[in-house]
């Protein structure tokens, strides 16, 4: 029995998540299916992270098991020929049996992209959240610097998570500005349920003047959910990479990481 790690590539919008429903298509049962029908057996998906309805892919990570001998390539190519439109197997990679998509990961990244004009999108509508209000991105970063760190991060959870402990270790907060778009990118060992989106939330009422850039550290040692700010709509929220320990060799950012800075058909599929 070989252990195979995929990384893949999913437009959010058409799917209600990762996780597989009975009665709603999910990217899980979606991609198990178009496997199964390369293994010519039944295959079980393990991500690293699970992903909410219209949240995006760049880079998802997960793993199956099969006694079938199949090439690597024949796993990505076969695994998208047989997949439907917006989901792409990118690679796929004979791991050792002890590699774990979830729990070998030693951190996960998302970006958060804001399209900042006075003007609704049009194209790019299902893959980005729209501010009217003019942002300053650079107030947003210094912001966020205090989010830097092992934290209790209870500020910025979901009511409905159900995560044994809200302390969570960020290792990255950046936010940047390219001509209209603003992307935030956080990377941290784990994270909570709706905890990108939740940051994205307050950050975007420090980016529009609405609250001042020390009231981010100010939320985050109240520990108080209804104090920080609403959660941020999920198309803009993407799945941008999994880093795992050198033994395993495999990809932790996908190749194309500008795709995000141009226009809609440079997006994600």
């Amino acid at each position: 029995m070989a252990r195979i790690a995929l990384g893949i590539e999913y437009d959010g919008g058409a799917y209600s998540g990762w996780q597989q429903q009975a009665h709603a298509r999910s990217v899980q049962g979606a991609l198990q299916e178009a496997l199964g029908s390369v293994a010519a057996h039944p295959v079980e998906l393990t991500a690293a992270g699970r992903t909410d309805a219209g949240v995006h892919a760049l880079m998802q990570v997960a793993h199956f098991d099969s006694g079938v001998p199949r090439p690597d390539h024949a796993w990505a190519l076969g695994g998208t020929a047989a997949a439907e439109d917006g989901l792409t197997v990118l690679w796929a990679r004979q791991v050792p049996d002890h590699f774990h998509a979830r729990h070998s990961a030693l951190s996960r990244t998302y970006v958060y992209r804001v399209l900042n004009r006075s003007l609704r999108p049009a194209l790019d509508r299902d893959r980005v959240c729209w501010v009217r209000r003019p942002l300053d991105a650079s107030a947003m970063q210094r912001a966020a610097q205090p989010l830097l760190g092992e934290h209790d991060f209870s500020s910025f959870r979901a009511a409905e998570c159900q995560s044994s402990t809200a302390m969570r270790r960020l290792l990255e907060a950046t936010v940047e500005r390219s001509g209209e778009t603003v992307r935030i990118t956080v990377r941290a060992n784990a994270f909570l349920h709706h905890m990108v989106r939740n940051l994205a939330g307050s950050l975007l009422l420090v980016g529009s003047g609405q609250r001042a850039e020390g009231w981010i550290a100010e939320v985050l040692g109240a520990r108080d959910r209804t104090l920080a700010g609403p959660t941020a709509p999920p198309q803009g929220l993407y799945f941008a990479g999994v880093e795992y320990p050198a033994e395993f060799d495999l990809p932790s950012r996908p190749q194309a990481s500008g795709r995000l800075e141009g226009c809609p058909a440079g997006g994600p599929p």
